[in-house]
């Protein structure tokens, strides 16, 4: 993590829909690098939240920048610069691994020569060299995981967002794919990520907590547990959680 060099700042960010504030003027920043959990029971505003960061969703007010680019007015570069993996993997199931990534090498723009300087790389790395040829919809669930976290940070980007990515996995299988986090946060990669796991929430540099649309907490697992008395990050969400006034 690199606290020296900002590549996600928010200020007094709000979306509303109607007489509906899903996000009310959040502020916070990511520092290169940092494992970022975003955290927040259903209904929050976290994914509101990460949609205008992603450049898919225009703020009603605030700001934000994203790799230094205005999220609101540059969401397009925005798209360019970031990755993003969501718990359904955006993978196409009739298609081979070895298709699936020259698609997604061709939709981000990278030469030819790369997309298979990568995909040589990439399939060693997993040790999914033998399954090239393989339709991704007869791949297990933990290697489709794989896949699409690779595939989410294939072309190389600043910052990559997961939108609960181990939705339905197995903890074996959850573990194994926070090994790929730490080693993309090892390459400089900033993961902002959301989850419904508290325990996934003690691997993060920090934790936010969002209620009823705000970030009411915003700390190191560490420092959030000393803070609200309690030995687990399940504590500290629930003590957040139980104050929410809106339902889901």
């Amino acid at each position: 993590m690199n606290p020296e060099k900002i590549v996600i700042e928010a200020e007094g960010l709000t979306k509303r829909f109607g007489t509906f504030t899903a996000t009310d003027h959040i502020t916070f920043r990511v520092a290169a690098g940092e494992i970022f959990g975003f955290l927040g029971a259903n209904g929050a505003g976290k994914t509101t939240a990460m949609r205008m960061l992603c450049g898919l969703s225009q703020p009603t007010e605030g700001r934000a920048r994203v790799a230094g680019f205005d999220v609101a007015t540059e969401h397009e570069q925005v798209k360019r610069h970031i990755g993003y993996m969501s718990q359904r993997f955006s993978l196409y199931d009739d298609l081979t691994v070895s298709e699936n990534l020259r698609l997604f090498g061709g939709i981000y723009g990278m030469k030819r020569a790369d997309v298979r300087r990568k995909t040589r790389e990439l399939l060693d790395e997993l040790d999914m060299a033998a399954s090239a040829r393989k339709r991704v919809g007869s791949l297990p669930l933990g290697w489709k995981q794989k896949l699409a976290f690779s595939l989410s940070v294939f072309h190389d980007p600043q910052i990559v967002f997961l939108d609960e990515p181990t939705g339905g996995v197995d903890p074996v299988t959850r573990r194994r794919f926070w090994e790929l986090i730490y080693r993309a946060a090892d390459r400089g990669v900033t993961v902002f990520v959301t989850t419904h796991y508290m325990d996934e929430a003690e691997y993060c540099d920090r934790v936010s907590i969002m209620v009823d649309g705000q970030i009411r907490a915003l700390d190191t697992p560490a420092a959030l547990k000393r803070q609200y008395h309690t030995d687990s990050m399940y504590g500290v969400f629930y003590a957040l959680a139980r104050t929410a006034k809106r339902a889901d």
